[in-house]
């Protein structure tokens, strides 16, 4: 066989094995696309996305969007075909595994998570629109989960309000914790509580829980750095005027806080907040109403456009990053907080596009 011939075939073996090899061999990637995008004034799977009762609520037109991203499973193992072509396709974005399962999180963890973030989400989406129209929001401290074999399981139960520890009143879930960790394990501590059940016949009658018990544990040491803990993880529970009910199944994380917000603030006012146009948005709220950052900012910006998007709310710690590749026909809106946003969609209304926030590559 000429030589040539022979580095040829040589050459062509060894291409084919490459190949071969970057089709078998995971690589440690994952992908991120955009995902679906859904109406908060709207409906989801036939019914309405925000739901409203025993209060007065407004007509709305147009879109205010909450945006979301695709991402591969925990389990799923990319190769190298697939991470080239997501590398270099424009709507996707190949990030390291562990940026989305760090410390080796399962999806089931994973999903976990994201459902307990969205949940909470929801809650502070809640708050912090009640508050920007000035509406009264009730809070009280409350056991959120009982340990396993803790000192507190059999004793508390995840829904009793938390009204004092050793005698000192207790107005946030931090305060249990500074009140429990005065002490040294195996000492008691003491819990004066409403219990979950007297808690929601209260509330259902319309009064103040009135009945009180207290209770004695014994604390024990914890794993990490052996400080006294009762095995119990305190949480703020809201008691709000009229009831409010967020329908969306299947999405999770904590980034739709906005634009839920967004979408009770305009059902509880007069007037069209958006005034028919179509704007999509992303970012967390806390229960003041101030605007976080996500992640795959880039993959919303295009699911936004693709749904018919024109403007684009954007949490200001995010702007750098999404004004660097901006879908064509979108603009994007810098936001910091509940109260700025809505200024923006007022001033968006009277058509004084100038004055809008802007976001800058910069």
């Amino acid at each position: 066989m000429p030589r040539r011939t022979a580095t040829m075939l040589a050459s062509t073996l060894i291409l084919i094995a490459l190949l071969c090899a970057g089709v078998f061999f995971p690589v440690p990637y994952s992908e991120m696309s955009p995902g679906p995008t859904v109406n908060t004034l709207g409906e989801a799977r036939g019914e309405p996305v925000l739901q409203i009762s025993d209060r007065k609520t407004y007509p709305t037109t147009g879109h205010l969007n909450m945006t979301t991203v695709r991402v591969t499973g925990a389990d799923y193992r990319m190769n190298l075909p697939e991470a080239v072509y997501g590398w270099i396709a424009h709507d996707s974005v190949v990030v390291p595994h562990e940026t989305l399962y760090p410390d080796g999180k399962t999806e089931e963890q994973s999903t976990q998570e994201n459902a307990e973030e969205f949940s909470q989400s929801q809650e502070s989406a809640k708050v912090a629109a009640l508050g920007q129209l000035g509406l009264p929001v009730a809070t009280q401290v409350v056991v959120g989960s009982v340990q396993k074999d803790g000192p507190a399981e059999g004793t508390l139960h995840a829904g009793d309000v938390i009204k004092e520890v050793d005698g000192q009143p207790v107005r946030q879930p931090q305060d249990v914790s500074k009140l429990v960790t005065k002490h040294r394990p195996k000492q008691d501590v003491e819990f004066t509580i409403v219990t979950a059940k007297d808690a929601a016949a209260a509330e259902k009658a319309g009064r103040e829980p009135v009945d009180t018990e207290r209770v004695v544990l014994t604390t024990t040491a914890s794993e990490e750095g052996g400080r006294a803990i009762v095995g119990i993880q305190a949480m703020v529970d809201h008691t709000f005027p009229f009831p409010i009910d967020i329908k969306l199944a299947d999405v999770g994380g904590p980034s739709a806080g906005l634009m839920f917000s967004l979408g009770l603030v305009d059902k509880l006012t007069p007037g069209d907040l958006t005034d028919g146009k179509f704007i999509a948005g992303t970012g967390t709220i806390d229960d003041q109403g101030k605007v976080g950052p996500i992640g795959g900012i880039t993959m919303k910006l295009v699911g936004a456009r693709n749904a018919g998007a024109r403007y684009f709310l954007t949490p200001a710690d995010n702007c750098a990053t999404a004004a660097a590749d901006i879908p064509d026909g979108l603009t994007l809106i810098k936001v910091e907080n509940l109260k700025s946003a809505v200024n923006s969609l007022e001033k968006l209304r009277a058509g004084e596009t100038s004055g809008l926030p802007s976001c800058s590559a910069g």
